[in-house]
């Protein structure tokens, strides 16, 4: 909690002077001839909005922090003297056999459900979908990407530590719980900030984002689906023992969601919308309804997958008579 909480603050303090050098950047981009990757980065810059300029003065805080909750997190496993939780040993076939099949899942599930919101009016075809070397990197990236990282952290490093002092499901629900939060840290659309280059306009930005959570329509539709999503993760890595079905779960929805979201756009006047779903394919009570699906094909899949007991060294026990 103190490492989230430190790199909100960090955040807040450096977006503001994040925002007016991306500015001055692109100003420098537009009146000089630059390398095409600079070039590329100053039309970036051009473009951004404040939001954007504070979800990446976001990322890189806590990435600048991590090295002191990887500390920490160190010195309570070596101060709680309890035993090591024993990680399964997961041949490279096996684990790219539990990741393709975890991609299938997720994306297929995903993906359908699209289909059939497309069928019945909830979303259209985009008119000007990108090329398709842009689609693959748009939609490859994060979903490699994202999911590495991701799961390393929350369903690797938190969910283990979480597993030394608190029961499954305790450890399984704040962990969701956190990786939920954590990707709603975003401002609600149409928040707007007067003055982006004033001192406090990430302290501004960042009270709009944290009054989003009190919206009781936004965590039925929204945060409930990502803790959803989250459990369902959670629930693969102690399962198997390892972090390779949840690896491929989490790059399936991904890419799913990022390639809908390219080739299609939202009905806003359709009827199921806001609470049947949402504004994306993650938002809403059918999203909920298809990651439960989703939960009840994973469980199967799991029984061939499963992390096998450790077998219990067998004592033997000798006698001598005299």
């Amino acid at each position: 909690m103190v490492w989230v909480f430190s790199a909100l603050l960090l955040a807040a303090v450096v977006a503001p002077w994040l925002y007016q050098l991306g500015g001055r950047f692109a100003g420098i981009a537009a009146r000089d001839e630059l390398p095409g990757v600079l070039e590329s980065l100053g039309n970036s810059c051009r473009r951004a909005k404040f939001d954007r300029y504070f979800s990446r003065s976001l990322a890189g805080s806590a990435i600048l922090s991590l090295p002191f909750l990887l500390m920490r997190i160190r010195s309570i496993r070596a101060a709680s003297g309890l035993p090591l939780e024993v990680w399964a040993k997961v041949p490279w076939k096996a684990a790219a056999v539990q990741t393709a099949v975890g991609v299938l899942i997720a994306g297929g599930i995903l993906t359908g459900m699209g289909m059939i919101l497309e069928s019945v009016g909830v979303f259209t075809a985009e008119p000007d979908p990108p090329a398709l070397g842009e689609f693959l990197r748009r939609l490859l990236i994060p979903a490699v990407a994202a999911s590495l990282v991701e799961e390393w952290l929350f369903r690797g490093l938190l969910l283990g530590l979480w597993l030394r002092f608190a029961k499954p499901l305790a450890a399984c629900v704040g962990t969701s719980l956190l990786f939920a939060f954590l990707h709603f840290l975003a401002p609600p659309a149409g928040s707007d900030i007067a003055d982006p280059a004033a001192p406090f306009a990430g302290f501004e930005l960042l009270g709009k984002i944290l009054l989003h959570f009190t919206e009781p329509r936004f965590f039925v539709t929204d945060f409930a689906t990502l803790f959803v999503v989250g459990m369902i993760l959670s629930q693969a890595r102690l399962r198997t023992g390892s972090l390779w079905f949840s690896i491929g779960l989490h790059a399936g929805w991904i890419a799913a969601f990022k390639g809908f979201n390219m080739l299609h756009l939202a009905v806003p006047s359709h009827d199921w919308r806001p609470w049947g779903v949402g504004d994306s394919l993650r938002s809403g009570l059918l999203p909920l309804l298809a990651l439960a699906f989703t939960a009840e094909v994973c469980r199967f899949a799991l029984k061939y997958f499963e992390k096998k007991p450790c077998a219990q060294p067998r004592i033997t026990v000798t006698t001598t008579t005299r």
